[in-house]
């Protein structure tokens, strides 16, 4: 006779779903698509104007937004995802108004990356303008002179750049509802709007030139050697600035004029310490024949892109 055979029963585990770290942390972080999208309606919600020309102010640079008519100012703070300014000589205000018919956008002040704002930080400005309609843009910033002749108080136009800030704000998945992957920056400083300004400048009495800007990271001045590099390399301006801004809106198809203010000599050039004061001050000084000079050429570029 066979002994009964019993089966033990297992009793089957039930598997639950592990949930990923960001569903356990609530809605996902919108993208930098979105982010920008609700920042340029935000500021879309504070004034009736459409600018399609905007500008960077920069070091000492930022009262020329103090010349618009029927400006609306809006701090940085209060616009959603805006990076804030920290560095002296940037007031941090949005400034919404006209240079005699044409409607502007003007950034009192920029952020960079010796703030410790990563590139795409930097540049989220820019992602903003292109979102809201924006088809050009002034760049301007307070620069080294490397060039001999481009002395302390001249307005320079920039023609190329030499990126050595170790980073570009492209880099990481690419959106192509912002632009390509890869975009040519052949042209990255608008030939026509170079034009314009060197024009208007001597017009004014100005007497504007050309020069190549390089833009390291900062917040350091450079040494003498690194300015004798620079100059083999064909560097005629150096700053901390505008690099990643001008990469992004070429990226986004913005057309771009940019402006160097050069208010100190660079390293080694002349026998005498470099401060950020001696920035503020020279700006200021320039500060009549910069506005003069903008207000001339506002109204071209605004006819260009029409």
């Amino acid at each position: 006779m066979s002994a009964k055979r019993t089966r033990q029963k297992t009793k089957k585990k039930k598997i639950t779903p592990r949930k990923s770290a960001s569903a356990s942390k609530g809605p996902a972080i919108p993208g930098e698509f979105e982010r920008s999208g609700r920042a340029a309606d935000f500021i879309f919600s504070q004034t009736k104007l459409r600018p399609q020309i905007a500008l960077v102010l920069g070091s000492g640079l930022g009262a020329f937004a103090d010349e618009f008519t029927g400006a609306t100012k809006i701090p940085y703070a209060k616009v959603p995802y805006f990076p804030q300014s920290t560095a002296i000589g940037h007031a941090g205000r949005l400034v919404i108004g006209k240079i005699g018919a044409v409607p502007v956008a003007g950034m009192q002040g920029r952020v960079h990356l010796y703030e410790g704002y990563s590139a795409k930080e930097v540049v989220f400005p820019i992602r903003v303008f292109a979102r809201m309609g924006v088809k050009a843009v002034i760049l301007t910033n307070a620069a080294g002179g490397i060039k001999r002749e481009f002395t302390q108080g001249r307005l320079v136009v920039i023609s190329d750049h030499i990126n050595l800030q170790g980073v570009n704000p492209l880099t990481g998945p690419n959106d192509e509802r912002f632009g390509l992957r890869f975009h040519d920056m052949t042209n990255a400083y608008d030939r026509r709007f170079r034009e314009m300004a060197i024009g208007e400048g001597n017009g004014l009495g100005i007497g504007m030139s050309e020069g190549v800007y390089a833009g390291l990271a900062g917040p350091s001045y450079e040494t003498p050697a690194e300015i004798r590099y620079l100059r083999t390399i064909g560097a005629d301006l150096v700053g901390m600035s505008t690099v990643p801004e001008v990469i992004t809106a070429r990226h986004s198809g913005l057309c771009v004029l940019g402006i160097s203010c050069v208010t100190n000599a660079a390293a080694g050039i002349l026998d005498q310490p470099l401060n950020h004061v001696e920035v503020l001050e020279t700006a200021e000084r320039v500060k009549g024949q910069f506005i003069s000079l903008l207000k001339a050429v506002i109204p071209r570029i605004a006819e260009a892109i029409a």
